[in-house]
């Protein structure tokens, strides 16, 4: 393999992450495993996320404000603003996912921000863009999923529109963010000048519709009937999820091989010969029959005796997990992605790193996310050489925590 530099590859790069709940924090969780100087901005009160459920610092929290240290800033005051400007001018990058205007209504805009740092990146995360008719519009993941098409895919054909399981407009929305925010620096080291970047969640998610879109196409651009755990254009079969003694465990067969591979190892080699799936197409065509052929050898085994027979035998599957399984994962546990950690208020938890790898370069470990300003003292002391003296009558006048 390839070896690349020893030190992080954003080592030296300064942000202020001023990110809240998921979407902007975790593009600032990916540049704090990069290796990069993140600060979490927070108000004296502390980030809304920390506050959610009401009993102590939620795991999503922690898990996404890793390898970062905090600041608390009161905004709202003078003084405020400007020791956020005055840190700007230090940063390479200063991110943020407040409702469209809210840092322009607080005075420290991204237009007055650049002005003091020309070269720097200013990265806004917002549900529905910086501009357009829709902007102002109030932009949770439900909302931008029930807006953006999800819902109306999601689910079986019989029942209501589904939400995803999972925060998915969030966190592409997070990854598209850190991505603007690269290529922006990649920009710089060119032309020596910083940008204004913005991501929108709704824009974000809608290249994953590909494969509905597509069957809508298909469709005479009628929509398009939801599918529940089958494929959305009906390209494919087998391609869903299956019953086991204990569970079930999901099956996709996309070449010949794959087909005819499962059907010897479910007994039922003889349809290979049979029209009816002679083709991927017309496998797809006859899908019911299909999955009445497979399922009877399923439903007599455990779901991972099935996904190893499967998986010896070259057929794409793999047992659904619960959560619990997946935090105890082997394989990711092996190659660091998740730790066991003891945090001081959870006791034992599973954390997260950074899924991209450097190859050459040390992982930075993990350090657990800041409490509430508790690296106020050493970030103004190294980004504005203030004195302890200062920032104690800072905090005495509740500009700072």
């Amino acid at each position: 393999m390839a070896q690349g530099l020893p030190t992080p590859p954003l080592k030296g790069v300064k942000v202020l992450d001023l990110g809240q709940i998921y979407n902007g924090p975790y593009a600032g969780f990916l540049l704090a495993h990069g290796g990069a100087d993140v600060v979490k901005v927070e108000p004296i009160g502390g980030e809304a996320l920390r506050k959610r459920g009401g009993l102590g610092v939620p795991l999503s929290f922690s898990a996404l404000n890793t390898n970062k240290r905090g600041i608390a800033l009161n905004l709202k005051a003078e003084r405020g603003k400007a020791l956020l400007i005055d840190m700007a001018k230090q940063a390479d990058v200063l991110l943020e996912n407040f409702a469209p205007g809210a840092m322009e209504r607080l005075g420290v805009g991204p237009d007055v921000l650049m002005d003091a740092n020309r070269r720097l990146i200013y990265a806004s995360g917002t549900g529905y863009g910086l501009t357009g008719p829709d902007k102002d519009n109030l932009a949770m993941d439900l909302t931008v999923q029930a807006v953006g098409g999800v819902m109306g895919i999601n689910g079986p054909a019989d029942g209501p529109p589904l939400k995803t399981g999972l925060a998915i407009c969030d966190f592409l929305g997070g990854v598209h963010l850190y991505s603007g925010i690269m290529t922006a620096l990649y920009e710089r080291s060119v032309t020596g000048q910083g940008r204004l970047v913005e991501i929108a969640m709704q824009e974000a998610l809608y290249p994953a519709l590909a494969s509905n879109v597509a069957s809508m196409h298909n469709n005479g651009w009628k929509q398009p009937e939801r599918r529940g755990n089958r494929h959305p254009t009906r390209g494919s079969a087998p391609y869903n999820v299956y019953e086991c003694v204990d569970g079930h465990v999901a099956i996709i067969c996309v070449t010949e091989a794959h087909w005819t591979n499962l059907l010897d190892v479910v007994g039922r080699s003889e349809l290979a010969d049979d029209p009816r799936f002679a083709t991927q197409a017309l496998r797809a065509q006859h899908e019911d029959d299909v999955d009445a052929a497979v399922a009877p050898w399923l439903r007599e085994r455990s779901k991972y005796e099935v996904a190893a027979t499967l998986k010896e035998n070259r057929v794409p599957a793999a047992p659904v997990r619960d959560l619990l399984e997946v935090t105890a994962d082997a394989h990711m546990h092996e190659r660091g992605m998740l730790h066991y950690v003891e945090h001081p208020e959870m006791g034992k938890v599973v954390l997260p790193s950074s899924p991209l790898r450097f190859a050459g370069s040390t992982p930075p470990g993990l350090l657990l996310e800041p409490d509430i300003g508790q690296h106020t003292d050493a970030i103004l002391s190294d980004w504005l050489g203030m004195e302890a003296i200062s920032v104690a009558a800072l905090k005495v006048d509740g500009v700072v925590g």
